[in-house]
């Protein structure tokens, strides 16, 4: 079971997430983050796209029991994905809300839109990538997290640092359309069977 977050507060994901994660033999089961108090029965994966979680920023801090949960989870090594809000929603504080506290690092709301399309390279071997491996995406956001990223950051563009990953976690603004890049759904599937394989 791949646990996909859904609901007025994560409103985007590209449809081919779903489709390639299913044709790799994982059933995705969507959990809303307002108001699900748990993950879903089995999950052995979550995938967190994106949305506006600023806007519902207190009502996901008034679910404390999903909020501990994922943070259980999370520690415990279940396999995760997190695009932009999701990423936000890691973060220990999100305009200062608590967020899940997955991360060691605050995000803020700002004036300035960060709108682009880069092409990003990934720094490490991590749940998704190998190191060197290239990847584009998009970025579409009003906020910012400090720091942008630790010492396992998800990827290098421009030659800065961003995002947090580790052999079970993939978190940063970017989104990826997995339909151009396959082997990042292939990788995360793999890692989801693993660990159903291995906690029932």
């Amino acid at each position: 079971v791949v646990a996909v977050a859904g609901g007025r507060a994560f409103t985007f994901r590209y449809t081919e997430t779903e489709e390639l994660l299913r044709a790799a033999g994982c059933a995705v089961v969507g959990f809303d983050p307002l108001v699900d108090p748990r993950l879903p029965d089995d999950t052995a994966g979550i995938y967190l796209g994106g949305g506006f979680p600023e806007v519902h920023a207190r009502a996901l801090t008034d679910n404390v029991p999903l909020r501990r949960e994922l943070a259980a989870a999370l520690a415990d090594g279940v396999p995760t994905v997190a695009e932009c809000a999701g990423l936000l929603y890691l973060c220990s504080s999100l305009d200062s809300s608590p967020m899940v506290g997955a991360i060691a690092a605050e995000a803020v709301m700002t004036e300035r839109l960060t709108l682009r399309y880069p092409t990003m390279t990934a720094t490490t071997d991590n749940l998704l990538t190998r190191a060197g491996e290239a990847v584009t995406g998009h970025e579409f956001h009003h906020t910012r997290v400090t720091p942008p990223a630790d010492q396992r950051p998800a990827w290098t563009v421009d030659g800065s640092d961003v995002g947090f990953s580790s052999p079970t976690l993939h978190a940063s603004y970017l989104h990826v359309h997995w339909a151009g890049h396959p082997q990042l759904a292939q990788r995360f599937a793999a890692a989801v069977h693993r660990r159903a394989a291995t906690h029932g």
